[in-house]
């Protein structure tokens, strides 16, 4: 299961450093080159909550089979991609993969582990493994896309699948029969939310695009409020919903995935601005940069094994606090160092700040997410955490790198802009994470059926 996260994290960061050669390659500013990361996030995020469902009703053997196979083909067609529209289209084949992957696999961490120090460790693996595939994108990005160039970033993770695939078909017990009266997933509702986020991004980054007609941006950003506004209706209206009406009365769990969101806007948003200052500010090729960014990824490893150790001593609020407390640290000295013109080299320092982020505030944050789930609910509760933590990040690159880098919206420094934009994420994270319990128990039997 965590070599699954592992190759879907390498994918993650090895695009980043590959940015710049794309947009070189097919001569597009970084405004548009935001799709090959959004594309990615937007349709994985919006379909990560049927991704779930589909495991809890379909078994989570099959659906696991099926969601890496198809992110295997569509890694292969990025690879192939002879235009920009086709890469985008494959990102987004990618995205669909991984939804329908991810939420099977860490249901079935969850489950396999009971609540308390057991799942705690299990989950820590889990993200330090992801950690690993961090460090292992930021190297082979700069190396690859120097000497073999960017399209084969994509073609990394075609091995990576030929290895999971087998074992999972050898070592994931198989799943129960599905029964005939068994529930239907909610296409339609699926449908409309991965609509929702996709048309809000285009009318955002389409916004900071010259030239763009005021019609396509007003209407992106009306189709994504009716999609939204559909959306709850259809599943307020199914029997079987997305998104069951009890999420809503786990007050905690609800907060710790609004909070996700928010953080993730934020560090995604770093990452991106990391890359772009690197290679177009500082003049650092795709070796360098990669290099550079190791600090960050090494940084992340540390963070993900210390973390369980405090998050029973500290309690998840606290450690997720501290997660928001570094990032938004690291947000500040982004902006500060973007003023002054400072090296590369001095970018370091935010960088471990943005690792201590994401150890303290996402691992608190997943342990949040999926306590009190059982049987029935844990790959919904997977799939809504995911969710939340992809669509924060495509909300996020969107608005702040969309918003930040549009020529035509402001005379300001876009690195200045992008970083407000992130710590008002962040602001408002802390906000919702300081009214959350200070400890949350360890096994609640009035919350498994709340």
């Amino acid at each position: 299961m965590s070599m699954l996260q592992f190759f879907i994290a390498v994918d993650v960061t090895v695009v980043n450093i590959a940015l710049p050669s794309i947009g070189a390659h097919f001569d597009l500013d970084g405004n548009a080159l935001t799709w090959v990361v959004v594309g990615y996030t937007v349709a994985g995020g919006g379909l990560l909550m049927l991704g779930g469902r589909l495991s809890d009703l379909l078994g989570r053997r099959r659906v696991l089979l099926f969601g890496t196979g198809l992110f295997g083909v569509a890694s292969l067609s990025a690879g192939l991609a002879p235009t920009f529209p086709l890469l985008v289209v494959a990102r987004l084949l990618q995205g669909a993969g991984e939804a329908v992957a991810l939420p099977a696999a860490m249901a079935t961490i969850v489950l396999m582990f009971p609540e308390g120090p057991r799942r705690s460790r299990a989950l820590s693996v889990w993200a330090a493994v992801a950690s690993c595939g961090l460090v292992l994108g930021f190297v082979l990005s700069g190396i690859v896309t120097a000497h073999l160039g960017w399209r084969w970033i994509f073609l990394l993770s075609v091995p990576f699948v030929l290895a999971v695939l087998p074992a999972v078909a050898f070592l994931v017990e198989r799943d129960r029969p599905v029964a005939a009266d068994a529930p239907r997933p909610d296409l339609r509702g699926a449908l409309l939310l991965a609509a929702c986020p996709l048309l809000f991004v285009f009318g955002v980054v389409e916004a900071g695009e010259p030239g763009t007609p005021a019609w396509v941006v007003l209407g992106s950003l009306a189709g994504a409020a009716a999609a939204g506004a559909g959306f709850a209706r259809v599943e307020a209206r199914s029997p079987d919903p997305l998104l069951p009406p009890r999420f809503f009365a786990h007050r905690t769990r609800l907060a710790a995935n609004l909070v996700t969101m928010l953080l993730s806007g934020g560090l995604s948003t770093s990452f991106l601005l990391f890359t772009f200052y690197l290679q177009d500010r500082s003049g650092i090729g795709p070796w360098g940069a990669g290099l550079t960014m190791l600090p960050l990824a090494v940084s992340l490893i540390v963070f993900s094994l210390l973390v369980p150790r405090l998050l029973a001593r500290w309690g998840a609020r606290a450690c997720v606090l501290a997660g928001i407390g570094f990032t938004l640290a690291a947000t500040v000295a982004v902006a500060a160092v973007a003023a002054l013109g400072a090296g590369g080299m001095t970018m370091i320092p935010a960088m471990v700040l943005i690792a201590a982020g994401m150890g303290f505030g996402i691992v608190g944050l997943q342990y949040l997410a999926v306590g009190g789930v059982t049987e029935d609910d844990a790959g919904a509760a997977s799939g809504i955490q995911r969710a939340a933590d992809q669509l924060g990040g495509a909300t996020g690159v969107a608005v702040c790198v969309g918003i930040g880098f549009a020529p035509s919206a402001h005379p300001f420094d876009p690195f200045l802009v992008a970083t407000l934009l992130a710590a008002l994420g962040l602001v408002a994270g802390a906000v919702v994470a300081w009214r959350m319990p200070a400890r949350v128990p360890v096994t609640d039997p009035g919350e498994r059926t709340g």
